[in-house]
């Protein structure tokens, strides 16, 4: 057996042998629609084996959750107004203790069980369904979600405030035993699922017990203390556990995604949440997906950029959680919104570069959706409903796009509308079929420098179509020519034929997209110099393999010659002159592991993608890791050269000039 088949098969292998799970809760002979292992253990080697984006999420592309709890109630600043009502002087306690009274006297769980304000307002987290005469109403904002094209949803089950939007047993400050008296993450799983949506929840309690509460005196009581937690690390480590168990066991979601400090989360506990997930999934029997910004790794869990995404393609799959409002995740008086132009490219942006977007609204306390935000849902929603198949089911293609928009480039970069010059590729998953969204109307001809006669083959291109104002309809645009400047395609006029926010030109291939080459880069050898330093990559001369890269001061030494050979599907090795080793990323998909050299194997760790940057500037991506070449910033002949996650650093960033 391979180790492929070893890996992604084993589970079904098994099953149809009539091998038992390590639940116990699947008969023999059930044949399981997922890949992955049979059961797991709370160790990294087994856990690593749970494939970690799986076909349905890859598809899926758009999610929506949102910030909605006790901390909606107040309705100022942000959604950490529970911790920063307690640091004095800051705007939220001056506030605070002008509305309700200084927090010693009138604190933040007072939201929870209700209170009197300082005008005689009575105060609570208290929505009601709108069939008992409140405006909350699950399955109208479900139907929304469907409507804005969205293919997963759901709550925050839990923010830092400690407080569970489900039926909890190891946590009394919970939904149905205070304020709503309702099962609130039950009627959002329930509503979501109706509508053929997966279900994701959203967990920030890891950082509970690890800094939002800091400012909080000691509480009196066991259960305050459990609040705002100040139980002891070895008590909040397995509370944490516990709630996780209980939302899992209790709901089965699609997604379990989670918020930062997992990292200060003792190791076995984030273990046994993994392994007790994804033995949960096998006895369900579908694919489930975890997120993480720190604390676990993209073996068996997908990396979840906040606000932003990879300045270009990052491998494997991940996936961003951006929000509606610049200024807070929860709804505050006087919110304001990015623009639908913003929020729709960046989640073509991010598509374009292998990832996923999870949208963030912001209800009202009541359980009021604002107008403002239900527009651009379904601004969005009315997109994807006419152009969705240049979006769902579509991967990534050899190159992102061009334009003069940077997007992303790291966590937190703010969501950019493009232009009529910015353009966005996706392919179909058989890669027969090239999608190129404009982010705006080019006018009577449309110029795409990615695909000249340098870098592309066109030979093969059976047809170009414009997407039309209607799902599955159609303008055909025969007119087209193709020379060393790009490909150039006649549009229908030099007006849009219809508004859309973008638009998107399918190009469908006789078989196969070709491959696109480098373009006209050196094809001897050549010195790759980093932007940041000025020094050239320096293998070191004779040294032997597993030898880490270096930097050094350009002069005439073959150690700082490098040749960039063509190995297919858009990815170059790169030779060294004096010793013929190529550079190897080894693998190793940590940020800031050493760049290597070693003699060529055709292993995916040699290979690397050149995404062009403009400006003969690049970015150098190895394919197995998806991390890029970078200096450091170090300035000093010697230097090591590293890999990182790719961004917008211009430590990252290289020229490639002939010798």
């Amino acid at each position: 057996m391979s180790s492929s088949t070893s890996r992604f098969n084993r589970r079904r292998l098994l099953v149809a042998a009539g091998a038992a799970t390590a639940t116990g809760l699947l008969r023999p002979g059930i044949v399981l629609a997922t890949e992955g292992p049979s059961g797991y253990t709370p160790s990294w080697p087994s856990v690593d084996q749970h494939p970690p984006a799986p076909e349905w999420f890859q598809d899926a592309k758009f999610g929506i959750y949102f910030h909605w709890g006790v901390f909606s109630v107040p309705a100022f600043a942000n959604e950490w107004y529970p911790r920063n009502m307690y640091v004095s002087g800051s705007n939220e306690n001056r506030h605070h203790a002008a509305t309700y009274g200084d927090p010693s006297a009138w604190p933040y769980h007072n939201f929870i069980n209700g209170a009197r304000d300082r005008a005689g307002n009575w105060v609570q987290f208290a929505p009601r369904l709108r069939s008992a005469g409140g405006n909350f109403d699950p399955n109208e904002w479900a139907q929304l979600f469907a409507d804005a094209g969205a293919k997963f949803a759901g709550p925050v089950a839990e923010h830092h405030d400690g407080y569970s939007m489900w039926n909890s047993t190891v946590n009394e400050w919970n939904s149905v035993r205070t304020g709503p008296q309702l099962d609130l993450v039950r009627l959002h799983a329930d509503a979501i699922r109706a509508r053929g949506m997966k279900f994701v929840v959203s967990l920030h309690h890891a950082y509970n017990h690890t800094g939002y509460y800091d400012r909080v005196p000691a509480q009196p009581t066991a259960s305050l203390r459990k609040l705002y937690g100040q139980l002891g690390a070895a008590a909040q480590n397995q509370l944490w556990l516990d709630k996780l168990r209980e939302v899992i066991d209790g709901y089965q979601p699609d997604i379990v995604w989670q918020d930062f400090n997992l990292g200060r989360i003792d190791e076995p506990k984030r273990l046994e949440f993994l392994a007790h997930y994804f033995n949960r999934a096998v006895a369900w029997n579908k694919d489930v997906v975890t997120t993480y910004k720190d604390g676990l790794n993209n073996r068996g869990s997908v990396y979840d950029f906040e606000r932003g995404g990879p300045a270009g393609i990052q491998y494997p799959y991940w996936l961003t959680d951006d929000s509606i409002s610049s200024s807070s995740w929860c709804y505050t008086a006087g919110i304001g919104y990015y623009s639908l132009n913003a929020m729709l490219h960046s989640l073509i942006d991010r598509v374009s570069k292998n990832g996923n977007m999870l949208l963030n609204i912001a209800p009202m306390a009541d359980g009021t959706i604002p107008s403002g935000q239900r527009t651009i849902l379904l601004g969005i929603g009315d997109y994807l409903k006419r152009f969705g198949e240049s979006v769902y089911a579509t991967r990534a293609w050899e190159a992102f796009g061009e334009g003069p928009t940077q997007m992303g480039g790291g966590s937190f970069v703010t969501p950019r509308a493009g232009t009529n010059r910015d353009i966005r590729f996706t392919r179909n998953k058989a890669a027969t079929v090239l999608y190129a969204t404009v982010m705006g109307w080019p006018g009577s001809m449309l110029s795409i420098t990615t695909l000249n006669s340098n870098r592309i083959n066109l030979s093969g291109l059976a047809s170009v179509q414009l997407l039309g104002a209607t799902a599955g309809t159609y303008i055909n645009l025969p007119d087209r020519t193709q020379n060393s400047s790009g490909l150039r395609i006649t549009m229908p006029s030099a007006a849009a034929p219809f508004n859309a926010p973008a638009y998107v030109v399918k190009l469908t291939f006789n078989g196969q997209i070709p491959g696109l080459g480098t373009g006209p880069l050196p094809t001897g050898w050549t010195r790759i110099a980093n932007v940041t330093s000025g020094l050239v990559l320096d293998s070191g001369g004779s040294v032997p393999s597993g030898s880490v890269l270096k930097q050094w001061t350009a002069d005439g030494s073959t150690n700082l010659q490098w040749q960039l050979v063509d190995v297919g599907g858009g990815y170059v090795r790169i030779v060294n002159r004096t010793n013929g080793m190529v550079a190897d990323s080894g693998g190793n998909v940590a940020d800031g592991a050493n760049a290597a050299q070693a003699p060529w194997n055709a292993s995916n760790n040699q290979q690397w993608r050149l995404a062009s940057l403009g400006n003969g500037r690049y970015q150098i991506i190895n394919r197995a890791t998806g991390t890029a070449l970078d200096s450091g910033g170090g300035t000093a002949a010697g230097s090591t050269v590293k890999l990182w996650s790719v961004n917008s650093s211009t430590n990252l960033q290289w020229t490639i000039t002939a010798v």
